[in-house]
């Protein structure tokens, strides 16, 4: 066996299979359901501002239970803890199909938030563990396929469903594979070793799930409620902030806090969880804004407007596979430096789109920006874990999962803000110089079309002035992500590169995780200098 070759682990390649499709499912269900809502509402008897809490339920429940992943899979060993989740996740998605009314939809929609909440971290702490430092790379790029691709395919994969289907066949959909990732982690997965001395931090855990929650709800419910003209947002708020920092507070004066503070120690994993963040504010935000841009401003109907949110997820299922394997031989700070350029480029490129957008050119920009993504992505999760003590990995996925959950609720509500409040404001000035004396409106085509004089006139002239400050707010709202996507470059100058790992530190490393060992712990310097 060759030095840095990692002993056998028994069905390793079913095990990866289970675990990403574990993620899969879980990523799938944050999006899946975006489509759906209109055919939900009308069978739930919801109102448009109601049926939004399908969503706000299910982003609540699992950004709040994120957080303690690393403590549960501990303290019950990681295999019993991961099929449990799965399990309840795979039930409460089929009983969210077969919901008759909204509030048996919200509290299903919390159970399964909360079940979902540990499937991402665990199946990549899963993943971390059973392959090798060289092969990280290519580890990470299969299972960055569920966490990514997963957001960008749900409204395509929901929108198929819904309308060849019915709506309930989103949730339905788990069950199959749900079972399969369950029967075959039941039969290969090897368990670690429970630690039952462990206390639960509850004080942690509450002012942070507190903190995460007041937080979450006035994301969610900012532009409905008016932002902060609002008693209810200005309380989430001040309530949400508290909570974050007494749980700062907490962890470091605390004795035994779930969260160990010497993970924050390790700069690369610190870099790379402010990198997280950015990255969730980018990703999900510009699936959200892209999707009405194409069928409210380009015109296309909403099976081709899924359709044409494919290409994304192929540019990222493509730049992942191509990432991994060079990870592992060059610098991968330099590698995400690449796809930090190509996302802010294809922003850029957004910023100037115009309704008249052609499909080539939107599938162009589209696939470049899905293979951005995969390279920032991938090269993140080696470097970010590098220098990270095993033992520390399960709570270091956790906050991976809860930095991008809440960075993309961030990124979705700032970017819903901005586009409406900069429509309203475009239309404002627009409509300020449409006045009959303007010399344009009272010849031509514009007399003909926008006669102000009359009712119908005055109503079209405004649905266009409407559409027109609408797409300048698209505009400014892609040029916006775009300077938020440029400074993480920033964050590439504190990470440290990963160092290859000797034949001895290699040995050390892989023996402390082979399935047969009984316990997870190795010390730091046994992955890498």
């Amino acid at each position: 066996m060759n030095g840095t070759t990692a002993p056998k682990i028994p069905h390793r390649g079913f095990v990866t299979f289970c675990t990403i499709l574990a993620t899969l499912m879980q990523a799938l269900d944050s999006t899946i359901t975006n489509v759906a809502l209109p055919y939900m509402q009308g069978n739930l008897s919801a109102t448009s501002d109601q049926i939004t809490w399908v969503l706000t339920s299910y982003v609540v429940a699992a950004a709040i239970m994120t957080s303690p992943v690393g403590w549960l899979s501990a303290r019950f060993g990681r295999k019993n803890f991961f099929i449990l989740c799965l399990t309840g996740f795979t039930i409460t998605s089929m009983l969210c199909g077969f919901a008759q009314n909204l509030p048996q939809m919200v509290v299903f929609r919390l159970a399964q938030g909360t079940f979902g909440a540990a499937l991402v971290p665990l199946s990549q702490s899963i993943m971390l563990d059973i392959y090798t430092p060289e092969e990280r790379g290519s580890a990470m790029a299969m299972w960055g396929v569920g966490v990514m691709v997963g957001p960008i395919l749900g409204p395509t994969l929901g929108g198929y469903l819904t309308d060849a289907f019915d709506w309930r066949w989103v949730f339905f959909i788990n069950l199959p594979f749900g079972l399969l990732a369950i029967i075959g982690l039941v039969l290969f997965l090897n368990e670690t070793k429970a630690n039952r001395a462990l206390k639960f931090d509850v004080v942690g855990f509450a002012v942070l799930s507190i903190g995460i929650g007041a937080l979450q709800l006035m994301l969610d419910r900012g532009a409905e409620q008016d932002w902060f003209s609002s008693t209810e947002i200005i309380a989430s708020g001040i309530i949400g902030l508290l909570g974050l920092f007494l749980f700062v507070v907490h962890i470091a004066t605390a004795k035994a806090p779930y969260i160990p503070p010497r993970i924050f120690k390790d700069v690369n994993f610190a870099s790379g969880l402010l990198l997280m963040f950015a990255i969730g504010l980018v990703l999900l935000a510009s699936s959200a804004i892209l999707a009405p841009y194409v069928q409210v401003m380009a015109g296309y109907p909403v099976w081709q407007a899924g359709l044409l949110m494919a290409p994304r997820g192929l540019g990222t299922m493509a730049s992942m596979m191509i990432a991994g394997k060079l990870a592992s031989r060059y610098d991968p700070r330099k590698l995400m430096a690449f796809g930090i350029l190509l996302l802010a480029f294809t922003l850029w490129d957004m910023s100037r789109w115009t309704p008249a957008i052609d499909i080539p050119r939107l599938t162009l920009i589209t696939v470049i920006q899905g293979f951005g993504l995969g390279f920032v992505f991938i090269p993140l999760q080696v470097v970010a874990f590098a220098t990270l003590a095993p033992d520390l990995r399960t709570d270091a996925t956790a906050l991976f999962s809860l930095a991008r959950n809440v960075g993309s609720a961030i990124g979705i509500s700032i970017m819903s803000f901005m586009l409406t409040y900069n429509m309203q404001l475009m239309h404002t000035r627009i409509g300020e110089t449409l006045t009959p004396f303007n010399r344009m409106m009272q010849t031509g085509s514009s007399y003909l079309f926008w006669n102000v004089t009359t009712f119908g006139g005055r109503a079209a002239l405004n649905a266009e002035v409407t559409r027109q400050a609408l797409a300048i707010s698209y505009s400014n709202d892609f040029l916006l992500m775009m300077w938020i996507s440029l400074p993480t470059a920033l964050l590439l100058f504190l990470m440290q590169r990963p160092k290859r790992p000797s034949a001895r530190q290699t040995s050390l490393q892989t023996q402390s995780v082979t399935p047969n060992s009984q316990t997870q712990t190795a010390p730091a310097h046994a992955i890498l200098d």
